[in-house]
């Protein structure tokens, strides 16, 4: 088949297209100017140039397509600029599905997060445990907002939409949130440690690559969600698996939970002021889904997808040693 993939070129994006590129599929990847899609020359792709905005280029990549890989989304906790949240995760999720349904595309996957569930009641919770009250962070929130638009799409315009929801993703080549936690304990820049008993899921970015090439090829599951990652660890837990594999010791002191939202309020403002991120990553949007988590049951992605979890020290080391 011929597909259309959006965020071909970020984290899990550049996995997920390396994974096709060895398949017999005809690959079109939407990619903005700003891009470091240099990795492309080396794989059988055709690019178009063009973002999320443009809905003219979106039309041109479709055009002669079978099914779209909607990855594009603005992955961070914290931006000078909030507006820029919903002009991506939300306007430029509409003008995704809207475009596929122009272009009457067979089949959309679309990448979400574990995040948008919030905190359900249901622990781990499952693909149909009801969302939470709260999504901790803007970009939990307008992922959230912008699948529901997806997800109106499908029940009211006939999208054929499959939803796929990573946890926490780790590996290689990891430039969000996750990957500078990492780098900041093994270079030593981090004063302390904090929530060291928070609860989170984790999965190796291969396993979510897998998981999407799967669920594009699975027939008869247009409608279907997969929430993607089966590993659960605490804070502490992890920080110890990466003091272990890079043979940095950890900071000797673990803020208390109360200063830490503190510290955490006081940096994320001082970095709205000044227009540049807040020291030691402590946005309050980042320490809010720290401090909350989140606990996820990832079978079905295993039984239906018939994908099989990587264990977590795996993603781990490849992550450190490309870091080192």
């Amino acid at each position: 088949m011929t597909i259309f993939i959006t965020g071909g070129t970020g984290f899990i994006g550049r996995h997920t297209t390396e994974l096709l590129s060895k398949t017999n599929h005809q690959l079109k990847l939407l990619v903005r100017k700003t891009s470091n899609s240099s990795f492309l020359n080396k794989l059988n792709v055709t690019i178009v140039e063009g973002d999320l905005k443009d809905k003219q280029s979106l039309l041109e990549g479709m055009k002669d397509c079978d099914s779209v890989i909607n990855i594009a989304a603005l992955y961070s906790l914290w931006e000078p600029n909030k507006k820029i949240y919903n002009e991506i995760n939300v306007n430029g999720t509409r003008n995704v599905m809207e475009c596929a349904l122009e272009a009457k595309i067979k089949k959309v996957v679309h990448i979400s997060t574990a995040g948008v569930y919030g905190k359900p009641k249901e622990d781990p919770f499952t693909e149909e445990s009801p969302v939470g009250p709260i999504q901790y962070s803007e970009y939990f929130k307008t992922k959230y907002e912008g699948e529901l638009i997806a997800w109106d799409l499908h029940e009211n315009k006939g999208l054929p939409l499959v939803v796929i929801y990573p946890v926490c993703v780790l590996g290689v080549g990891d430039t969000k949130a996750s990957g500078r936690y990492i780098q900041d304990i093994i270079n030593r820049r981090l004063p302390a440690t904090v929530f060291r008993n928070g609860m989170f899921s984790y999965v190796y970015v291969k396993d979510v690559a897998q998981a999407i090439v799967n669920a594009l090829e699975k027939e008869n599951n247009i409608g279907e969600k997969y929430l993607v990652g089966n590993y659960r660890y605490t804070w502490g837990e992890i920080n110890k698996m990466i003091s272990e594999i890079s043979g940095v010791p950890l900071p000797r002191f673990n803020l208390p939970d109360s200063i830490t939202m503190m510290n955490a309020f006081f940096l994320t403002g001082l970095a709205n002021m000044i227009k540049k991120p807040p020291l030691w990553g402590m946005a309050i949007d980042q320490m809010k889904v720290m401090k909350v988590g989140f606990s996820v049951d990832g079978s079905k992605a295993e039984r239906e997808l018939g994908i099989k979890y990587t264990p977590i020290r795996v993603a781990l080391e490849e992550a450190i040693n490309s870091f080192k």
